[in-house]
């Protein structure tokens, strides 16, 4: 049986977690940032977008493949 491609989405940090709450903190660790302008390529699952809108405020979506 062949793998469906899956599909990434590419997130960047524009935002500082300095004064944010530590759960916000965790999630942006959890998502491979923990600098600014710093990009990270995750698998679009429901989970990983859970996590970005939680964090929305302190994230982008670069690009959505």
């Amino acid at each position: 049986m062949a793998k469906a491609e899956s599909t990434t989405v590419v997130v960047e940090q524009i935002g500082s977690p300095i004064r944010r709450e530590a759960s916000q903190r965790q999630t942006l660790i959890g998502l491979g940032l923990n600098k600014l302008r710093r990009q990270s390529t995750l698998v679009d699952t429901p989970a990983v977008r859970g996590m970005i809108d939680k964090v929305r405020h302190l994230v982008r979506v670069v690009d959505g493949k």
